[in-house]
């Protein structure tokens, strides 16, 4: 039984370092090119120059193109959150400016009252001009 208490566990410790190891076998990949090799982590992307010396391989980081795209990403997607914040503040300010210019119902109330008042009045002028001249009998006997 004390047997089975040490095998079972160090089967297990054995099956995880050997996935560790297979992880990190095919973490790096590396291809032939013309002036030696060039090395890749499949991970991160990142790409190393090696050259082979004295039997041994040597590798030296590359200029990293996918590091200049990132900073590039990085630095529109600044500015695109910069951008997103300003049109909010323009927006909540163009809105709050619309919103204090905006009548009130009761100006609005009062507004639409003189006016109404105003047409009465108009109303009440032309009907007594119409008396006056005879129910514009006048008036459309005068056109050419």
């Amino acid at each position: 039984m004390r047997l089975q208490h040490i095998l079972i566990p160090a089967a297990l410790v054995s099956m995880v370092a050997a996935s560790a190891w297979s992880e990190e076998t095919d973490r790096y990949r590396l291809e032939k090119s013309a002036n030696g090799y060039v090395r890749m982590d499949t991970q991160t992307g990142a790409m190393s120059i090696c050259e082979e010396r004295s039997g041994q391989l040597v590798c030296k980081m590359a200029a990293d193109e996918r590091a200049a795209f990132q900073d590039e990403v990085d630095r529109l997607q600044a500015s695109m959150k910069a951008m997103d914040e300003r049109v909010t503040k323009l927006e909540n300010s163009l809105s709050a400016r619309l919103e204090s210019k905006l009548p009130s119902e009761e100006d609005f109330d009062k507004t639409m009252n003189y006016m109404e008042r105003m047409l009465r009045g108009f109303m009440g002028i032309v009907k007594e001009m119409d008396k006056d001249n005879g129910d514009g009998a006048k008036l459309n006997s005068q056109k050419t």
